[in-house]
């Protein structure tokens, strides 16, 4: 489904290049849950942010179900981040003057679908993710954990394929994180989504079918989680 062939991302800090990304050859099969590990600056959200069509390659191919990403518009990539793939952020990213509900409905209003159907699917995401009671709560009367989970829904709301979440369980404490990651477990396996986390954590990655350990732009290694 995914696929990566000699991607390279670099930057120019003075005269020196900056390798982000260095010659990543990678293939992530549809339904996989991957955790990308690695420390910080080792290229894990750049290579997150290629796969969600955030962030364009200085060289290489990105497919995606066929699709090059690498050579594609801007107007193609915006239609892509927007129908196939769902983002998670450590921070929520959620409009602090709006309900649950208002910010599930977010990504819909982009899309331009009718007010009726982005409320009733933006219910249905928040009753997916067990907050069916909290539709008129606003992120300040919820908690962390919470909070998340409005993240969640708003990111299944235009059904993706992909779900890339960074650093999901980085603002909670550890109960609320099993619970995050049992919870994108369970959509990863009954929506057949393709989950990709970033982490540094380790008992979060273990839950992953394949682990991408990544240094200075390399893929260093790859091994089977629990």
């Amino acid at each position: 489904m995914i696929k990566l062939n000699s991607v390279t991302k670099t930057y120019k800090l003075g005269d020196e290049t900056i390798y982000a990304l260095d010659n990543v050859n990678l293939e992530i099969e549809k339904g996989e849950f991957i955790a990308i590990i690695g420390p910080s600056g080792s290229g894990k959200s750049t290579l997150a942010n290629i796969i969600g069509g955030l962030d364009t390659p200085s060289s290489g191919e990105v497919l995606v179900d066929g699709q090059s990403l690498a050579k594609a518009k801007d107007k193609d990539l915006s239609r892509y981040r927007n129908k196939k793939v769902g983002f998670i952020f450590q921070s929520f990213n959620l409009q602090p003057n709006y309900t649950a509900l208002e910010n599930v409905e977010v990504p819909l209003m982009f899309a331009k679908v009718s007010e009726g159907k982005r409320k009733a699917k933006a219910l249905e995401c928040l009753k997916l993710v067990g907050l069916g009671d909290r539709t008129n709560h606003k992120p300040s009367q919820l908690s962390g954990g919470q909070r998340q989970r409005v993240s969640i829904a708003r990111a299944l709301t235009n059904d993706p394929e992909i779900i890339i979440a960074d650093e999901p369980t980085g603002n909670l404490d550890s109960k609320k994180g099993a619970e995050i990651v049992s919870l994108l477990k369970s959509l990863n396996k009954e929506k057949a989504l393709t989950l990709i986390i970033i982490t540094h954590n380790a008992s979060v990655a273990a839950e992953a079918d394949k682990i991408l350990s990544i240094q200075d732009g390399r893929v260093q290694e790859t091994r089977k989680g629990s």
